[in-house]
């Protein structure tokens, strides 16, 4: 049964990215918001199709430390389900991204429509100039930006390396972080074809403000705040050094 979902989900989930993939840049053409508001609700439809094909849930909790302003999201990264619940739920974003992804059909279109920061990650200092240059326009213009810090998607019950990306922008123009943690790998593989039905525990934390600090001290304290909250979450999957 979990196979049969599983290609239910993808027969569905592929003609409506290509779809919104389509429809994202031509609503640009209408303006930035326009494309914004397109890219939320692709977001959304595919989340809702997790739930109804799948039966992958969520839970939230911590929601009142969701602040009014524009904040940088730093969140742990362990499959694609995390990418549509952070686009469907938060204000209008801004995402930090890798280079390749703009090569891909549809999704690449899109993320260049809503203007994505696409970054080489290879290129050190220059990705984190990129970060900062083009992040503090997109916080002026009153968007969140969103970024993984450990850059790429992580096993359960494994962590990446924090890269300092995000909190140099949020220290550099004193805009507050805020930290979330899930367990969607738990249902949702990082590259699993198979998804596999249950409820995701989604943690907000409250906000790390950031003016005046130091990028390595800050990235130190959202790393804690969230494997910290991955222990707590799933303690069977963390039982090691």
């Amino acid at each position: 049964m979990t196979a049969l979902r599983s290609v239910l989900f993808l027969l569905v989930a592929v003609p409506v990215t290509v779809m919104f993939g389509i429809l994202v840049p031509i609503s640009g053409l209408a303006g930035h918001r326009a494309a914004l508001w397109m890219a939320r609700e692709w977001a959304r439809w595919v989340l809702k199709l997790a739930e109804w094909t799948c039966g992958i849930r969520y839970e939230i909790h911590g929601g009142e430390n969701v602040p009014a302003g524009p904040v940088v999201i730093m969140a742990k990264h362990q499959s694609a389900w995390e990418t549509l619940f952070l686009e469907a739920t938060f204000p209008y974003q801004c995402w930090i991204i890798k280079r390749e992804l703009l090569w891909l059909p549809f999704v690449g279109w899109g993320l260049a429509a809503v203007r994505s920061i696409a970054i080489d990650r290879k290129s050190g200092v220059a990705a984190r100039d990129q970060i900062v240059e083009q992040g503090a326009r997109r916080l002026k213009q009153g968007l969140w930006v969103t970024i993984f810090p450990e850059g790429t998607r992580v096993a359960v019950g494994r962590r990446g390396r924090y890269g300092i990306g995000g909190a140099t922008l949020a220290t550099r123009t004193g805009t507050p972080i805020l930290p979330i943690a899930h367990n969607a790998g738990e249902f949702w593989g990082r590259y699993a074809f198979r998804k596999h039905a249950g409820t995701v525990q989604v943690v907000i934390g409250p906000v790390i403000e950031t003016a005046g600090r130091d990028p390595v001290t800050v990235t130190k304290e959202v790393e804690a705040w969230i494997e910290g909250e991955m222990v707590k979450l799933n303690p069977e999957r963390y039982a090691g050094p």
